[in-house]
This record gives C-alpha cells, structure tokens and sequence, in this order.
C-alpha cells in the first residue's frame, strides 16, 4: 500500500508511475518527466532556463498557451493549473483543475489523485503554498 492509498484512500485515480510527474501531469502530458536539470536528462520546453525557479516553472507553462491569472475557480472552457512552492520560494508541485471543480495531482513516483487544492498544503502531503495560478482556453 502507497502512502498515498493510506492518506487519501477514496481519491486515487491512476496506478503508480515513474513516466511523469506532477509538473507533467498539470501540463497535461502523461508521457515523459519534466525536470529543468542541467544536465538535460528528463524533458524541459525548449528556450526556457533549466532552472528551478519560479519564473522558470511559469516560462515552460507559457510555451503551452498558460498565462497567470488571479484564482483557481473554475471557468468554463478554462483550463487552470497552481504552481506550489515551498517556504523559499522553490517550486514544489503543480496540480491541474478538473471540471467538477477538484484538482488532480501526480504526487512523485506514486499515483494521480482528486483533491481539494488546500489538501497538499499541509501534512500528510506538504508541498507548500500555492505561489500563482494559470490559466489557458480548453
């Protein structure tokens, strides 16, 4: 049993999977990694700086069509993603809005769950606090 069937038992929605992670997932590709290491092991968005930044996190979602925007409630044909962060100021996770107005996250290695976007903030899961939203036509 995955920490994750124990903690959120009623809210997994996929097996585990080390093809992608939640940088991925919120991007809406479940087919490869995406990690801005130096090295170029995994995939990043071409022209945007392998760095782990905030801003550099914001960039690779802007070669998708992502813009910020002020909130994560659901609009129609919107898709909106969060970007968290950790207390200093490194990003940490990214979950995607789903239309029934719960968020999905791929939490590491393990599976994809449905959550509510305050869920992740604090234990057993504490990847932060949410540092911006954004947004793209579905």
């Amino acid at each position: 049993m995955s920490i994750l069937q124990q903690y959120f038992p009623n809210q997994i929605k996929s097996d585990e999977a080390e093809d992608y992670n939640c940088i991925a997932w919120a991007a809406g590709d479940n087919t490869q990694w995406w990690e801005p290491d130096v090295w170029g092991n995994y995939y990043w968005p071409p022209n945007v700086p392998r760095q782990i930044t905030l801003d550099a996190f914001i960039k690779a979602y802007e070669t998708l069509g992502f813009v910020r925007c002020r909130d994560g409630k659901h609009e129609d044909n919107i898709i909106k993603i969060a970007l968290y962060v950790d207390a200093q100021g490194i990003p940490t996770h990214a979950a995607r809005l789903l239309p029934n107005g719960k968020w999905t996250s791929k939490c590491g290695i393990y599976e994809d769950i449905e959550h509510e976007l305050k869920e992740l903030c604090g234990p057993p899961l504490f990847y932060g606090n949410i540092a911006c939203y954004m947004k793209k036509p579905a």
